[in-house]
């Protein structure tokens, strides 16, 4: 069976929470820089309260952006070592285009299959 046959037996998206977390991250670190706690406080906010990514999944995803380059963090008081600010680097940006490019079409389908399941259920 080729993967243009496979059925897709993940809901809704083929995206996962990880994925869809860090390309959100990349994204807003695209605009300005945040600490941890910001980026998530700011995702809450643009989901409208309904949803917010937990530090454990955060945290990690920062410390992998940074080791892949993707991501520059720096110590708001480097002696205290208490909040870390992060900004996306050129290689950053650049990955973050790429994968904004993949993950498109998934975005589209999953929006697809929500607004018929509203639309069929709730009329």
């Amino acid at each position: 069976m080729t993967n243009k046959n496979k059925r897709n037996r993940q809901f809704p998206s083929r995206i996962s929470t990880t994925q869809f977390v860090k390309i959100y991250i990349l994204y807003l670190l695209s605009q300005k820089s945040y600490y941890g706690n910001e980026l998530i406080e700011e995702i809450k906010i643009r989901m409208d309260n309904k949803w917010e990514p937990s530090p454990g999944m955060v945290y990690p995803l920062l410390r992998e952006l940074e080791s892949n380059n993707y991501i520059y963090g720096w110590w708001e008081e480097p002696n205290k070592r208490s909040i870390r600010h992060y900004k996306i680097t050129d290689e950053g940006l650049e990955h973050y285009k790429n994968i904004k490019a993949i993950y498109r079409s998934a975005f589209e389908d999953s929006l697809i299959i929500i607004k018929n399941t509203l639309r069929d259920i709730y009329k």
